[in-house]
């Protein structure tokens, strides 16, 4: 049985601390997930969750504390000739019920939706990867009546920049991350109000630099 344990820092989230403890048991996956909270004051239940995954079929989370159960199952079905990927989700506790799509036209066009059965909501979007470096995410919110719209590009090889604007919240959100085998993986956020754009140009400015400095600090340490 082989094991793998991985963090994440959150600086948006107060710092707050997470990690994930997997074991490798044949076709299945187990994990535990846990976070500072579950250690700060002694060892506890608190932000406690277990997990049983197959890879490509089913996922099974249990909250501890919250003793609730999430099902998830994934099937990939043919559309023309076209994969379909569908993911049925139900929280036990909330009584939520997600069903969630993705369908590959090709390589550089992908268009997804997911359908939330309790409220209604529904949102759909389409991916569009252009060069193989940058890819283009307009999401339409159906409940809302609302667009969302992503650019990421691919820099320095490993290195993703990404944009975001939410039009019903007006926020600007910008982010790197890093994803490589050699250097290592991070991520860095920032969310920037609309408010905050107009009047404080600088602010946005002094986000970019910000995310290059950490990318720097991340990738030297």
């Amino acid at each position: 049985m082989n094991a793998a344990l991985k963090g994440k820092y959150d600086i948006d989230n107060n710092g707050a601390a997470a990690a994930t403890l997997a074991f490798n048991a044949g076709d299945v996956k187990l994990r535990a997930s846990f976070t500072d909270a579950t250690f700060i004051n002694g060892p506890s239940l608190n932000a406690l969750s277990l997990s049983i995954d197959k890879p490509g079929s089913f996922i099974v989370d249990y909250n501890v504390p919250k003793k609730d159960v999430r099902f998830q199952f994934m099937n990939r079905v043919s559309v023309a000739e076209k994969p379909l990927n569908l993911t049925y989700i139900h929280s036990w506790r909330d009584n939520r019920t997600i069903l969630d799509g993705s369908l590959v036209l090709d390589p550089a066009h992908k268009i997804s939706g997911n359908y939330a059965l309790d409220s209604g909501n529904s949102k759909l979007k389409y991916t569009y990867v252009y060069n193989g470096l940058t890819t283009f995410e307009p999401t339409y919110d159906v409940a809302k009546n609302t667009w969302d719209f992503a650019v990421s590009r691919r820099v320095y090889g490993d290195d993703v920049f990404k944009a975001s604007y939410q039009t019903s919240s007006k926020v600007l959100g910008l982010e790197w991350s890093q994803n490589s085998k050699s250097t290592g993986c991070f991520k860095v956020n920032t969310n920037i109000p609309y408010v905050s754009i107009l009047r404080h140009q600088m602010h946005v400015d002094h986000s970019f630099m910000l995310l290059c400095n950490c990318r720097q600090m991340l990738v030297a340490g």
